[in-house]
């Protein structure tokens, strides 16, 4: 099997968890890494057998030896570096949220198409298994009347907050807040199963660092609302639902799905779709990754290429008009 030579920006626990996944795939080997210091490079790289450890990021992007990067470095970064990695004919793979507009999200298709290459942002959980299983059971509710997507998970980075700190998830320098990290992923999941809404709305709870500790959002389509929650500095155990005509369908998350139910609306009688733990992986999405650069002549992997960069771009503009909404802006919008 032809192997995938793999480049890393990030030495955090995501880029474990893709390393891992790529690795578990069987179609990438780990080759390089960059970061500020090389030492923190070799550390991270060596466990998945990585032997380029590099500080620069010109003399990283020109490597023979990388075909795809993997970019997880804090969110005010990826743009930067997506570009020159494009430039230098890199397929990237830039972990979500790719960008800070849809205009940054724009160019770098362009520099993409221009230079040949792909690139993707990686929003693991549409690529799960039990996503897809999720998926399948919109078009049996009925008519849509809405939906509540939510994903609240305090983080301990929350603590350095309360203590006077500003890490960079929570800080408006790099990128971060609870909308740039958690509400990701609800916002995936409206655009994949209702497609672009008409209009949005996103109300914040802003923190000392003047990014949003948690928020709620409103996605007006056509005919029905979706009502986004998403927060870093509180945590919520509550399901999140889809709301149709015939039947409303419940779940324990929108990513790592676990449990998927579909209740009749009339009767209340309750169908068990999925009822299986999940384990936090991004195999699936490193394997769905791979598919496209392996056979990217394959009418099926075309389809699916252009169906995944189609949703970052409604994500993007999405999370865009919703952080305006709310007036949390960042340096790189005043350019």
């Amino acid at each position: 099997m032809e192997q995938i030579k793999v480049g890393m920006i990030g030495t955090s626990m995501i880029s474990d968890l893709f390393a891992k996944g790529a690795l578990e795939s069987g179609h990438y080997t780990i080759e390089a890494v960059y970061s500020r210091s090389k030492e923190k490079a070799a550390d991270f790289g060596k466990k998945y057998g990585a032997t380029i450890f590099e500080t620069d990021l010109t003399a990283f992007a020109q490597r023979p030896e990388i075909d795809v990067v993997y970019v997880a470095s804090p969110n005010s970064l990826h743009f930067e570096q997506a570009m020159e990695l494009l430039a230098a004919k890199k397929h990237v793979i830039v972990e979500k949220p790719a960008f800070t507009s849809p205009d940054e999200w724009e160019q770098a298709v362009k520099q993409a198409h221009a230079h040949g290459v792909k690139l993707f942002e990686a929003a693991r959980h549409i690529h799960e298994e039990n996503f897809k299983i999720a998926s399948r059971q919109i078009e049996t509710l009925g008519e849509v009347k809405g939906a509540r997507l939510s994903f609240m998970k305090y983080s301990s980075r929350y603590d350095q907050v309360l203590a006077g700190q500003e890490p960079n998830i929570f800080s408006l320098q790099f990128a971060g807040g609870a909308l740039m990290d958690l509400g990701v992923y609800p916002l995936y999941v409206a655009a994949s199963w209702f497609g672009e809404p008409v209009s949005v709305e996103y109300t914040a709870q802003k923190i000392a660092t003047g990014v949003d500790g948690n928020g709620i959002g409103l996605l007006r389509y056509t005919d029905f609302d979706v009502v986004i929650q998403c927060g870093k500095n509180v945590t919520t155990v509550a399901p999140s639902e889809i709301y149709g005509q015939d039947y409303t369908l419940v779940l324990d998350g929108v990513t790592t799905i676990s449990s998927v139910e579909k209740v009749d609306v009339r009767t209340k009688e309750t169908e068990t779709i999925i009822k299986k733990d999940a384990v936090m992986t991004l195999k699936e999405e490193a394997t769905d990754f791979a598919q496209v650069l392996l056979h990217p002549e394959d009418p099926e992997q075309i389809k699916n290429y252009e169906d995944w960069t189609r949703l970052s771009g409604i994500v993007q503009r999405m999370l865009y008009d919703m952080r305006q909404d709310a007036d949390i802006i960042f340096p790189s919008d005043k350019k």
